[in-house]
C-alpha cells in the first residue's frame, strides 16, 4: 500500500492562500487591538495636562462610540456598493456574503450599553438596580439612545429579510439620532450643528464603509473583477471625491461653531478635544493622498486594479479615524472663548 501525502490542491486551498489569510486575520486582530488601545488610553493622553476633567468611563464610552459607528458603516456601505454594482453592464452577479446582520447585532449590543449608561445620569452603572429604564422615555438622551436601540434592531431583521435595502430606513434613524445627540438643545444653534452632523456622518459612513465593500466584491469577481473591477472602483473613486469635499466642509464649519478662529490654534493642542480633532485631521490628510495615490493608479497603471494597493492601506487608515471619531464624542467639548 501506498500513502499518498494530499497536495494543496487536494485540499482546495494552496498553502499561499492559507499563508494569505492568516496574514489578513492577523491584520484585522492587530487593527482592532489599535483601536480598543486608542479608545481607551486615548483619553488619558488626550486629557494630560490640560486641566480638565473627565468623565466617568470615558475610555469605555469611547469603546462604545467606535463600534456603534462601525455597525453604522459597514450595512451604509454595503448598500451603497451593491446599488453602484448593478449599475455597471457585465458586472458579475456575485456579491460578498453579507456582514450587516453581524453589523446590526453589534450595533445593537453598544447602543443597549450606551443607552444604559444614559439612564444612569450619564455615569456608568456598576449593578442593574442603578439603571433606570423608564427614565430613558422621559429626557431627549434617554428617547434618542432608545430610538437607537431600536433601529439597529429593525436594521438587523431587514437585513435576514427577502428585501435587505430596507435597513435604510433604519440606518437613517440612527444617523439622525446620532446628530440630534451630538447638539443639545442648549447649544447655540442646535439645529445647524444637528444638519452639520447629519451629512458629516452620512458621507463618512458611505466612504469607510463603501471602500471595504469594494475591496471584497473585487475579491470575489473572477479575475480580480477585470474590466467592471476598475470600473466599480473608479465609479466609487468619483462619489469618494465628492464624500471627501463634504466631510471637509461640514468638519471645518462644525470646527469653527465650537472654536473661534482666533482661538483654534491654541485649542488644538491645550485642549483634550482639540488634539483628538488634530489627529483626526492628520489622519484624514493621510486618508486622502492614499486615495489620490490610487485614484492615479487607476487612471495611470498598466493594470488599474493595481490601485487595490493603495486602497487597503487607506480602509486601514479609515478604521483609525473611525476609532478617532468615537474618542472625540467621549472628550469634554472645548470652551468657547
Amino acid at each position: 500500500m501506498t500513502l499518498i501525502r494530499p497536495t494543496a490542491k487536494a485540499d482546495g486551498e494552496s498553502p499561499a492562500g492559507r499563508r494569505t489569510g492568516v496574514l489578513r486575520a492577523a491584520a484585522v486582530l492587530a487593527l482592532v487591538t489599535l483601536a480598543a488601545l486608542i479608545t481607551l488610553l486615548g483619553p488619558s493622553a488626550a486629557l494630560h495636562g490640560t486641566g480638565e476633567a473627565s468623565a466617568p468611563g470615558v475610555g469605555g464610552i469611547a469603546l462604545l462610540r467606535t463600534a456603534l459607528f462601525t455597525a453604522l458603516c459597514i450595512p451604509v456601505g454595503e448598500l451603497f456598493v451593491n446599488r453602484l454594482a448593478q449599475r455597471l453592464p457585465g458586472a458579475p452577479p456575485d456579491t460578498p456574503r453579507s456582514w450587516s446582520p453581524y453589523a446590526a447585532a453589534t450595533g445593537f449590543v453598544t447602543a443597549l450599553g450606551l443607552a444604559s449608561v444614559v439612564a444612569t445620569g450619564n455615569l456608568v452603572p456598576h449593578s442593574l438596580s442603578q439603571i433606570d429604564i423608564g427614565g430613558l422615555y422621559s429626557t431627549r438622551d434617554g428617547a434618542l439612545a432608545l430610538i437607537e436601540v431600536n433601529a439597529f434592531f429593525v436594521a438587523g431583521l431587514c437585513a435576514l429579510s427577502r428585501r435587505p435595502g430596507t435597513q435604510v430606513w433604519p440606518l437613517a434613524a440612527v444617523v439622525l439620532a446620532e446628530a440630534l445627540r451630538a447638539h443639545p438643545t442648549t447649544e447655540h444653534g442646535p439645529l445647524v450643528g444637528s444638519g452639520l452632523t447629519l451629512v458629516h456622518l452620512t458621507c463618512a459612513a458611505l466612504w469607510a464603509g463603501a471602500l471595504l465593500h469594494v475591496l471584497r466584491t473585487l475579491r470575489l469577481w473572477p479575475g480580480r473583477g477585470g474590466e467592471a473591477g476598475a470600473a466599480l472602483l473608479g465609479l466609487y473613486a468619483r462619489v469618494a471625491a465628492v464624500l471627501l469635499a463634504a466631510i471637509t466642509a461640514t468638519g471645518l464649519w462644525s470646527t469653527l461653531r465650537r472654536m473661534p478662529a482666533d482661538t483654534v490654534l491654541h485649542q488644538l493642542t491645550a485642549t483634550a478635544y482639540g488634539r483628538a480633532l488634530l489627529a483626526k485631521v492628520i489622519l484624514v490628510a493621510v486618508v486622502a493622498l492614499l486615495a489620490l495615490w490610487a485614484r492615479i493608479r487607476l487612471r495611470r497603471a498598466p493594470d488599474p486594479l493595481t490601485a487595490c494597493v493603495p486602497a487597503r492601506a487607506e480602509v486601514v487608515a479609515l478604521g483609525v479615524v473611525v476609532t478617532v471619531s468615537g474618542l472625540l464624542t467621549a472628550l469634554p467639548l472645548p470652551i468657547r472663548w
